[in-house]
């Protein structure tokens, strides 16, 4: 895909209706399906840490999203909103968003994602505070046929296994269903526990098993999907301060999500836009402490109904109305002591979230468009949050555009930081208070040719009644609180080129300074993140290349020791033309096996301080499609 066709793209995740990039009032990036293969990436964080601003932290059970300075370890990337074709899957547990293995779906069914930046609330309303993910899936019809395909990765023993099958049938009914599923052996790293005072190496308890089922059948302005993902993780870290370098300790996370849509014109200037969906979470973890098994499950299930209509009836305006309502039936965390059951706990309770919301998009002038939203949200225990946005989007030049935006997002504590007790372990905080955010950004875009396209995004954000881990003062034991305000200001370059040979080029440098009250060391916030992503045809071969380098910068962890910053390059070979309907790749990871580490996830709770991360590994993979 060549730069002008990828500026092309429309945006469906801004709006909850397409939009071309120049009009979406943020900065929008898009990465597309051409993309994925080229860089060879397995799962949705790898492809969004190619994006100016974005870092991942993996602490060897989660990955999790940082976005412009902010990415407080252990957090579940609760404060961006992931969503699968508009279909939120930000649970009500943990406010988590699936990003790395734990998303029900295979990079392969993946034709585009799309990434907003700042806050979305005005349109989604809970979780949208730094970003929103839409992933845009392949259908029926763009999957025309069958594909199996495999892969196995060294050292981690890691296998993969996919069958897809899709097709527009004659009666016009597009049917998807695909399979896959992966086993991997994991790395053996060393780990010191510290105060345990156990060191050693945690030999075969990195293992991992993920199964994913997707569905999905339209026809006409109706669509049905749904999706399925049980992913089981071993622990080699003894989370939790969990008795270290014991074997059977693992998570396991199960997402099941369905959405029926239905979207067509219902006059000249008026469309409908309507959608049922559900989704299900389920937890289980299993640790032990002195020898002794406990088990922790987490069960959430939410249902929803949402309405919108789109006008164009005034000249020069585009109004939204929406209306939803979700009801969180459960949101239950039980722990379980697999010695004497009677000290079991069960934390119980449900909730409902309701939202209105109206934007206008108006063409003042050939040159001059503004978009000005807002969304009301009511919850369960009666709080009321106002979400709004204000854009201003100035064609300046038939090669230059200037977006100047203002907006507004929150999010309330979840039942896991208000709710969840255990003696001698963790307090609730049932008066614990939601959290803001206000954000300020300028953005400029300048297609200097057809094929280079150039633009600077400065921003300000700030955080009130920031929800962190903290200490309850009377009994000292760690306890969610609000940890008062946090600040970031940055500057993000950024440059595609592409040329007529096929290849492209993808640059950009983030600098980015986060100010907090809670510390002057704040954790996993890299100042500086650099990236660079080059792809291109090896003339004569049937042979596409694709490098990628990224430098993190320096970050703190929990304890404010330095965890020194990084570059890590990627390289990725596929053939699609050696032989009919067949794709051979080879995928090399941290090509030059750099030493580097990430924060571990919430300090307090955990032996680690900082999570060694994995050295060189090699991917094979085929294809075939028939």
């Amino acid at each position: 895909m060549s730069l002008e066709d990828l500026m092309a793209v429309n945006v469906v995740g801004a709006s909850r209706y397409a939009q071309t990039q120049r009009e979406v009032a943020a900065a929008v990036s898009v990465i597309t399906r051409d993309e994925i293969k080229a860089f060879g990436w397995r799962t949705i964080d790898e492809a969004l840490a190619s994006l100016p601003g974005i870092f991942t932290t993996y602490d060897r059970q989660y990955s999790f999203l940082g976005v412009r300075g902010f990415g407080t370890p252990g957090d579940y990337t609760t404060r961006v909103l992931i969503a699968i074709n508009g279909n939120r899957f930000n649970e009500p547990l943990y406010d988590g968003g699936p990003t790395g293995r734990t998303l029900p779906l295979d990079m392969s069914l993946i034709e585009r994602i799309e990434f907003i930046p700042g806050p979305g609330g005005a349109i989604y309303g809970q979780n949208a505070m730094l970003g929103v993910v839409n992933i845009v899936t392949r259908t029926g019809q763009t999957v025309d046929g069958s594909e199996v395909a495999v892969s196995y990765r060294w050292p981690q023993a890691e296998r993969t296994a996919r069958a897809t099958w899709g097709k527009l049938l004659d009666n016009d009914l597009e049917v998807l269903v695909s399979m896959s599923g992966l086993v991997s052996r994991g790395e053996d790293h060393f780990y010191d526990f510290g105060a345990a005072g156990v060191r050693g190496t945690a030999r075969g308890m990195d293992g991992e098993r993920d199964a994913d089922f997707n569905a999905l059948l339209s026809r006409g302005p109706w669509k049905l999907e749904f999706m399925s993902g049980d992913r089981r993780k071993d622990d080699p870290t003894a989370a939790f301060m969990s008795d270290p370098l014991r074997d059977g300790q693992k998570q396991r996370d199960r997402y099941t999500g369905a959405q029926l849509q239905y979207r067509d014109q219902i006059g000249d200037d008026l469309t409908l836009s309507a959608r049922l969906y559900g989704t299900d979470y389920r937890y289980e973890g299993r640790f032990f402490y002195d020898g002794a098994p406990y088990g922790y499950t987490s069960v959430s299930e939410q249902r929803g109904i949402e309405l919108q209509l789109i006008s164009t009836a005034f000249a020069g305006h585009t109004l939204s109305f929406g209306a939803e309502y979700r009801n969180e039936g459960r949101i239950d965390q039980y722990v379980h002591d697999l010695t004497y059951r009677a000290n079991d706990t069960a934390i119980e309770r449900d909730g409902y979230r309701a939202g209105l919301y109206v934007q206008d998009e108006w063409r003042l002038s050939d040159t001059l468009s503004s978009t000005a939203g807002l969304r009301v949200d009511r919850n369960r225990d009666g709080d009321i949050e106002l979400s709004p946005r204000l854009g201003l989007i100035w064609a300046a030049r038939p090669d230059t555009t200037l977006k100047a935006l203002l907006g507004r997002a929150h999010r309330e504590p979840n039942a896991y930081e208000r709710d969840y007790e255990e003696d001698g372990t963790q307090a609730a905080n049932p008066n614990l208070d939601g959290e803001s955010i206000d954000t300020v950004e300028l953005v400029i875009d300048h297609a200097a040719t057809d094929q280079l396209h150039l633009r600077a995004a400065l921003y300000r954000w700030q955080i009130e009644d920031m929800i962190r881990l903290g200490e309850d003062p009377v009994s000292g034991l760690p306890q969610f609180q609000s940890a008062g305000r946090a600040r970031a200001k940055g500057i993000e370059l950024s440059a595609s080129q592409s040329w007529r040979t096929g290849a492209r080029l993808r640059t950009s440098l983030a600098l980015q300074k986060l100010d907090a009250e809670y510390g002057d060391k704040v954790e996993n916030s890299p100042e500086v993140l650099a990236k660079l992503n080059f792809s291109t045809p090896i003339p004569h071969t049937s042979l596409r290349l694709g490098y990628e380098l990224r430098h993190d910068g320096s970050r703190y962890n929990g304890v404010g020791d330095r965890i020194p910053g990084y570059w890590l390059s990627n390289l990725h070979l596929v053939a699609e033309r050696w032989a009919k309907g067949l794709e051979v790749s080879l995928t090399v990871l941290n090509l030059f096996d750099r030493e580097y580490a990430h924060p571990s996830a919430i300090p307090r709770l955990n032996w680690q301080r900082d999570i060694e991360q994995d050295g060189r590994s090699v991917r094979l993979g085929l294809e075939y499609r028939f």
